[in-house]
């Protein structure tokens, strides 16, 4: 019977051992990190590429607390993240690492990461520590960031695009409809002549023009105001909660006065002007398309008129 007892344990120890060995195997071969913790949060586990994120040697981690190899920062407000093992393990509930999360290495490293942290129960239903499984997700948040930039803003001068300027006015004319002392102003603008500079220096030259001329319109406003390319020659610019259109005028007036200094681009000296329509918010306006047309209408008047000059729509043109 002694025997028999010393064979059965002997064979439970060994298919004990063999089931260690094959989860030890799985764990270190996953393509994501892993992290095992005890009840306490003290870190019994670490796959290799754990130690490759964290800067953490097997050696140096297991025993440790949690927060003393895993640090998670807000990626946007840099405060430390709490010890998302502890509240898995308090509310037997799995948890997604916050979204802007960002690993700080053992050598300052940071890497931003993803994924869950998970209880681990036994057969009995007794939660016994913790699983973190992460993986760096810095590529897909660049990824992420240039799709953003690609549908948002201008490729040739960063500024704003078309349809990111029409988000913010129509917040702004919702804003509008519940705040009834609440005036804001749309800018359009058109460069008198571009287009022969484009013709005579090509659109290599040309491109250039642009961005300068971006750098100029956004040394004119305030750091809340949006200005956009809506494509060509032509810009857009949304100043929100002004007084009065004076403050618009204004904005108009200093524009053109920055254009007026040339631009000296591969060893040529451009002068260039602009025509300018402004619009002011009214309650006649319902979408923020009308808006932006009584702006443009007004920058053609503008345009009848001569080179840098502006217009202020007049609402009584809308009812005529």
């Amino acid at each position: 019977m002694a025997i028999e007892m010393a064979i059965y344990k002997h064979q439970i120890h060994k298919g004990l051992q063999q089931e260690k060995q094959q989860l030890g195997a799985i764990i270190n071969s996953m393509g994501c990190g892993v992290i095992v913790t005890d009840i306490n949060t003290c870190i019994k586990i670490i796959n290799p590429l754990a130690e490759a994120l964290t800067g953490w040697r097997r050696k140096e981690a297991i025993g440790k607390e949690l927060l003393e190899v895993f640090q998670l920062i807000d990626g946007d407000t840099e405060e430390k993240i709490d010890n998302l093992a502890a509240y898995a393990i308090r509310t037997g509930e799995i948890v997604r690492l916050p979204e802007n999360s960002k690993l700080i290495a053992k050598d300052g490293r940071e890497t931003s990461v993803g994924d869950t942290v998970a209880p681990v129960w036994n057969e009995d239903g007794k939660i016994l520590g913790a699983v973190l499984v992460f993986q760096d997700i810095s590529q897909r948040k660049k990824t992420e960031a240039e799709l953003i930039r690609n549908a948002f803003y201008d490729s040739i001068t960063g500024l704003a695009n078309r349809i990111l300027f029409k988000d913010r006015l129509t917040q702004a004319l919702e804003h509008s409809k519940r705040r009834k002392n609440y005036r804001f102003s749309v800018l359009f603008l058109d460069l008198d002549g571009f287009k022969k500079i484009n013709d005579k220096f090509g659109h290599g030259m040309g491109d250039k023009l642009l961005i300068n001329i971006s750098q100029r319109l956004k040394s004119s406003l305030r750091g809340g105001d949006t200005v956009a390319r809506f494509g060509g020659d032509e810009f857009a610019i949304l100043l929100e909660d002004i007084k009065d259109i004076t403050y618009a005028t204004n904005v108009a007036q200093r524009i053109q006065h920055n254009l007026e200094t040339p631009f000296h681009i591969n060893q040529h000296q451009i002068f260039i002007t602009a025509s300018i329509g402004i619009a002011l918010n009214h309650e006649s306006h319902e979408e923020a398309e009308n808006v932006l047309d009584d702006a443009d209408c007004a920058m053609y008047k503008a345009k009848q008129r001569g080179k840098a000059q502006y217009v202020v729509h007049s609402i009584t043109q809308n009812a005529k």
